[in-house]
């Protein structure tokens, strides 16, 4: 029944921060999606015997993607897969389950907060045993086998019923379709105060929670409706579908913007939230108040031990670069260590497999914990809940207060997409080579404390990442800092940072984008950025 078919490397196969992605109609292309598991399961060795986890957000060609990989995989010798009813399983409930079942690792069909569709992006990743994403060394393994590949393993049988709860085989494959929310929602409930959340929305209080018709979207309606209580219709847009109903499925102001009329309205709901495509990302709105990413790390770390789950206190907390150094304040306060790591995911695993950090999160609507290896945009929303539930205060309240205490950091994320690549690693590698000599320099008022192109040295495992993003940080610790994307499909994301300290309450009050505004200038004058793209305006500003 296995059977092995001739093919040749596809170029341009080598993962990003999240994964191989790429638009539909590319993994639709003969071989495509099959040469890229083959190397996936090449890279790992002798993968017979294994057990591995199998779902993805539910976007357009997810299920033919669970086929051809049930197939592939029996092929290869896997011994088990478990897979998410429907093919649907979020990426953190993906990595829940891989830890709660010790699986070997799993593969993740996503491309997370990308558009879906026919037309739209689909991504693939592989996560390790731990959970999380596959670090550096695996993923130019992969990439390696991709580049040499000469066949891949298949087998001839119709599709698996992918639709039914429960054991059955695939070939000598053992396939378990299982319910794609219940180890998650067990999880949950061991980390939550469920009982003071639930008694806080029977008491009168409101959520609205966007699913933006995603893959949160069973997650939020069956433990937020169902075992909290909430009214039905408390969230919306639940259904995943195959284009996301229409949605830009990133959520954020810009995209989310349903969600920000109604949280702006008379009778908006006491806490707002969205999480994206594949339910690891997440936004908290208050009335009248988007909080950034960067904030709710920090309120979340000022607020833990009112947590079940973190009651005994943090053991360390990092960030990504680019995240803003709100965090970094409350560690201070907590006398408790604070990571700076390059952008992605699995910079974080190392940190909490070793006990290092409990709470992570990136700027870029990121935030996570030690309960699982991805970041997880359900969880931060119910951790949010139990804050509300805890202290009785409002979303607003409790934001103003954390400034007050620690001062605010005035942060914003400037996106150009879809720019010209070469201009793009023109603009990167001019500014780079001008990095030593901006040290000491003063611009526009402010002196340059540092400038450089940050490296990371993991402290677990020694490694080194080099080139992970061009930082300016002055003296006063304002900052600006600049990155290409790793995770679009088409051309170059250009995104700059914009960060300044504000320790005076009365400033609080400023809009963001004129607090900012001389930094924001001065960011694309040295970068040269209309010059160099021909954009003189950032695609999205969050």
């Amino acid at each position: 029944m296995s059977k092995e078919i001739a093919t040749q490397p596809i170029a341009g196969q080598k993962p990003g921060t999240s994964g191989l992605r790429k638009k539909v109609t590319v993994f639709q292309q003969p071989n495509y999606l099959e040469n890229f598991v083959q190397s996936i399961f090449d890279a790992l060795g002798d993968v017979r015997g294994r057990e591995i986890a199998l779902g993805g957000d539910g976007r357009y060609y997810n299920r033919n993607a669970v086929q051809t990989i049930l197939k592939m995989a029996a092929a290869n010798g896997i011994k088990r897969v478990v897979v998410g009813q429907g093919g649907i399983l979020s990426t953190p409930g993906t990595s829940c389950v891989i830890r709660k079942r010790k699986l070997s690792g799993g593969i993740i069909l996503s491309a997370s907060h990308n558009p879906g569709g026919p037309d739209g992006d689909f991504g693939i990743k592989y996560n390790t045993e731990n959970g999380g994403p596959a670090p550096e060394k695996v993923t130019d393994a992969i990439y390696e086998k991709s580049t040499t590949i000469t066949r891949y393993l298949t087998v001839d049988a119709p599709d698996y019923d992918i639709d039914t709860l429960g054991l059955g085989k695939l070939g000598d494959l053992e396939v378990e379709v299982i319910d794609s929310v219940e180890d998650y929602a067990d999880l949950m409930q061991q980390l939550f105060d469920f009982p003071a959340i639930k008694n806080w929305l029977a008491n009168g209080h409101s959520i609205r929670f966007d699913s933006l018709s995603a893959v949160s979207g069973p997650y939020a309606t069956r433990i937020i409706e169902g075992l909290l209580g909430a009214p039905k219709g408390s969230v919306v847009n639940g259904i995943p579908l195959e284009d996301f109903g229409g949605h830009h499925p990133d959520p954020n102001p810009a995209y989310a913007t349903d969600l920000i009329e109604h949280m702006n309205a008379a009778d908006a709901a006491d806490l707002g939230a969205a999480s994206d495509g594949d339910a690891d990302r997440n936004m908290i709105v208050g009335r009248n108040l988007v909080v950034t990413p960067s904030d709710s790390l920090a309120i979340m770390a000022a607020n833990a031990t009112l947590v079940p789950g973190y009651h005994k206190g943090l053991a360390g907390v990092a960030r990504s670069m680019p995240t803003s150094c709100a965090v970094d304040a409350v560690a201070k306060a907590l006398n408790i260590p604070a990571f700076e790591t390059p952008t992605g995911w699995k910079f974080f695993g190392n940190l909490l497999d070793a006990g290092k950090a409990t709470l992570c999160g990136e700027e870029s609507y990121g935030t996570g914990s030690d309960h699982v290896r991805e970041k997880d945009g359900v969880w931060a929303v119910l951790f949010w809940l139990n804050i509300l539930a805890a202290t009785g205060k409002s979303v607003n309240e409790i934001v103003e207060a954390h400034w007050a205490k620690y001062g605010r950091h005035f942060y914003s994320r400037h996106d150009f997409e879809g720019i010209d690549t070469d201009a793009a690693n023109k603009l990167m590698d001019s500014l780079r080579e001008r990095l030593p000599q901006l040290t000491g320099t003063p611009l526009r008022g402010r002196k340059v404390a540092l400038a450089d192109d940050f490296a990371y040295h993991d402290p677990v495992d020694g490694s080194m990442s080099q080139k992970q993003g061009l930082r300016l940080v002055f003296e006063d610790g304002s900052r600006i800092v600049y990155r290409l994307s790793g995770t679009g499909t088409e051309g170059a994301t250009l995104r700059v940072y914009i960060e300044r300290y504000e320790a005076n309450p009365s400033r609080h009050g400023l809009e963001t984008q004129t607090a900012l505004s001389d930094l924001i200038e001065l960011s694309r004058d040295l970068a040269r950025i209309s010059e160099l793209t021909g954009r003189t305006e950032p695609t999205v500003v969050t």
